[in-house]
């Protein structure tokens, strides 16, 4: 069964964080993951981020987990929320947001097959993980308001 219409046997006790990285035109940054067997969410457009290893924190992980994925340093990085991975890992994934600006191709990328900006308005048409799906969209309720 595909990942996405599947849900988790057991929530997991397991942290993860991913970030919203948002451009000086309120773009967001995509992380298209990698086709293959075994992973979560695979061929999705997602955020970069990832499992906290050990008692590493949220804030930790996603620190690490940008500079390990993007070669990616945010330095206004802000804990926003959290959020249940219930159809995938079943991970409680704590969300932040920054900001960035320049070219996303020239980031050297090192899991997933690449990373884009798109425009809120064009999200819609993307395969993106409910709970991810669901980050963004509280993310950007809260910044139209």
């Amino acid at each position: 069964m595909h990942p996405d219409t599947s849900v988790a046997l057991e929530p997991s006790t397991s942290r993860g964080a991913v970030a919203v990285i948002a451009d000086r035109r309120g773009e967001l940054l995509l992380h298209l993951r990698d086709d293959i067997v075994g992973i979560a969410w695979p061929d999705h457009w997602s955020l970069l981020g990832g499992g906290a290893d050990g008692d590493e924190t949220p804030a930790e992980a996603i620190i690490r987990e940008l500079q390990e994925e993007a070669g990616l340093v945010v330095s206004d990085l802000a804990e926003l929320f959290e959020i249940r991975d219930v159809h995938g890992s079943g991970q409680i994934i704590t969300f932040f947001s920054g900001t960035w600006d320049g070219d996303e191709s020239q980031l050297p990328l090192s899991e997933g097959v690449k990373l884009q900006f798109f425009a809120p308005e064009h999200l819609s048409i993307l395969t993106i993980p409910p709970f991810v799906r669901e980050g963004i969209n509280r993310y950007l309720a809260a910044r139209s308001a």
